[in-house]
């Protein structure tokens, strides 16, 4: 037996959530995902979640989502990530108080599939700890009594030295190392000694006329006069809908194939 995973990159904005609408029901129909994961931490108007956001994703089926440096943003986050019934993660590598968890199994039939959410350190705002240490804490502690059928790491980093080092770090101890963060999609996926599936960054849903989904002109500001600038993400036009499929043996955890999928989709 084969189960899939269906992760799409970070989302952006109203457009992106309205791609996702768009292919998934095609999707699902093609591929047959098992679990369907989503980096929603751009996901309304280019900030954090908010519950109208993850109450529209849930609907369409997605089963876990992970957040990012972007996912404190929005105030009411606190609440979300307090209330159970949104599997919403943050970073498990921040600060112990730090509302929330950066850890959560999903089931799936009689499966369970761990989920670990990490955010880098280089080039990165925040102080976290790191993730290489927080990992192997995580991976101890949840495989020691009730080990699961697969474990899926979302590294959202900056740095690809950062991301590929981490997947060299957990080849053959976890199911799919897949990043986030950068919004553009890599052409690196592959299966890792030991049957780790790796991607240094999924991309993203969001405008392919922007810089990495915000308005072209609110980018070119601030790099042509060094000011502050308010990015404000596209809302219509064409979007890039980017995603990766990882097939895994649950018995073992271990990968068997990894394909990026991508898709055009207009919205007004």
């Amino acid at each position: 037996m084969v189960m899939r995973l269906l992760f799409f990159g970070d989302i952006v904005g109203k457009a992106g959530r309205l791609a996702v609408a768009s292919v998934l029901p095609l999707w699902r129909e093609k591929y047959q995902p098992d679990i369907i994961a989503a980096n929603v931490d751009n996901a309304a108007h280019g900030r954090g979640p908010t519950k109208s956001t993850l109450d529209e994703l849930m609907n369409l089926g997605v089963s876990i989502f992970m957040g990012g440096d972007h996912v404190f943003d929005n105030p009411e986050i606190d609440v979300l990530l307090a209330d159970k019934k949104y599997p919403l993660l943050r970073p498990a590598n921040y600060p112990a108080v730090t509302p929330g968890s950066g850890v959560r199994r999903v089931t799936c039939g009689s499966r369970e599939i761990l989920f670990i959410h990490l955010q880098g350190q280089v080039f990165m705002d925040q102080h976290v700890e790191s993730p290489f240490k927080i990992v192997d804490e995580i991976i101890k502690n949840e495989t020691a009594i009730n080990p699961p059928s697969g474990i899926v790491v979302d590294l959202h980093a900056e740095a690809t030295s950062e991301k590929v080092a981490l997947g060299w770090h957990l080849a053959g101890r976890v199911t799919a190392v897949l990043g986030t963060h950068t919004h553009i999609s890599t052409s690196d996926e592959w299966i890792m000694p030991g049957g780790t599936a790796y991607q240094t960054d999924i991309g993203m849903v969001g405008a392919r006329h922007s810089v990495i989904g915000v308005k072209v002109e609110d980018s070119l500001r601030r790099f042509l006069t060094q000011r502050p600038a308010r990015f404000e993400p596209m809302e219509s036009g064409t979007i890039i809908t980017a995603a990766t499929l990882v097939s895994f043996e649950p018995l073992t955890g271990k990968a068997t194939a990894i394909a990026r999928l991508a898709e055009l989709v207009e919205v007004s």
